[in-house]
């Protein structure tokens, strides 16, 4: 089926199953390899894209469902509170291995989108869907809490 997307700002024809996950779409079909694969049931959060500003698991979001919205990625996140987010996760050394974080800061970008002054139980709250088997959940805590600072 040929479907329009807005990826990043960029209008991109695909040609996929309807119910086919997003995730497969990006990754194979399109090779924006910046959306991990974890779980493959919406339980891990490596997967973490934008649809219309919300996050979302591409793992489990057919790509028929994103049609008419804006998809974002973590190759088009790039306005001010990407950038705190992301200087603060390497001012804080965040990663360990690396494999979680796009899609922990695809969630935390969302957290300060809505929330610029939040709370340790606002950020937990907001993480809770992105597993880290590295488990830098204090520095990931403290790098939000940073990237807010720097943006007041």
């Amino acid at each position: 089926m040929q479907m329009q997307l807005d990826i990043n700002g960029r209008k991109i024809a695909v040609d996929a199953p309807a119910d086919m996950p997003l995730l497969w779409v990006l990754r194979d079909q399109l090779g924006m390899t910046g959306t991990k694969f974890g779980c493959g049931m919406a339980q891990c959060g490596a997967c973490t894209v934008h649809l219309d500003g919300q996050p979302v698991r591409a793992c489990q979001t057919p790509v028929e469902s994103a049609v008419g919205a804006k998809i974002a990625t973590i190759e088009g996140v790039n306005d001010k509170i990407a950038a705190a987010i992301r200087a603060s996760w390497v001012k804080l050394d965040v990663p360990q291995c690396g494999y979680c974080q796009s899609g922990q800061i695809m969630s935390a970008v969302a957290l300060l989108r809505e929330n610029q002054k939040p709370s340790d139980e606002d950020i937990d709250a907001a993480m809770q869907g992105n597993l880290c088997r590295c488990a830098t959940y204090q520095r990931i805590r403290a790098a939000i809490h940073d990237a807010a600072k720097s943006l007041a």
